[in-house]
């Protein structure tokens, strides 16, 4: 399959499957032990469907269990973290719906490896 963009990551790797004016969507690999940072937007809200493994969400402080199947939603400017506390990959998708996709929105709040 050709993806539009894709990027290693401390946590995994991301793969951009659409990529439209008025939203984008991307297939997410979590690594076992491993979890996103901390963080943000302010200009894009999300969704996110996990179709491999089980996730566990913190939104806005609260964490949350996210099964294979399930999908959680991310309002703009909500505090949120994936992470994977698995021995087995986590795969989920993103949706993202707003008015700018730019990797340059995200805000972090904590993260484990040290990014700004």
């Amino acid at each position: 399959m050709t993806y539009i963009e894709t990027d290693e990551r401390p946590w995994g790797r991301y793969f951009v499957l659409q990529d439209e004016p008025t939203y984008k969507v991307k297939r997410i690999e979590v690594e076992p032990g491993q979890r996103l940072s901390y963080q943000y937007h302010f200009k894009r809200s999300e969704a996110w469907t996990v179709v491999l493994g089980e996730a566990v969400v913190t939104l806005n402080g609260i964490e949350h269990i996210v099964q294979q199947g399930e999908t959680i939603l991310i309002p703009l400017e909500a505090k949120h973290r994936i992470e994977n506390k698995s021995n087995k990959l986590l795969v989920f998708i993103e949706v993202q719906t707003g008015t700018y996709f730019g990797e340059d929105d995200i805000v972090r709040v904590e993260d484990d490896y040290n990014r700004t």
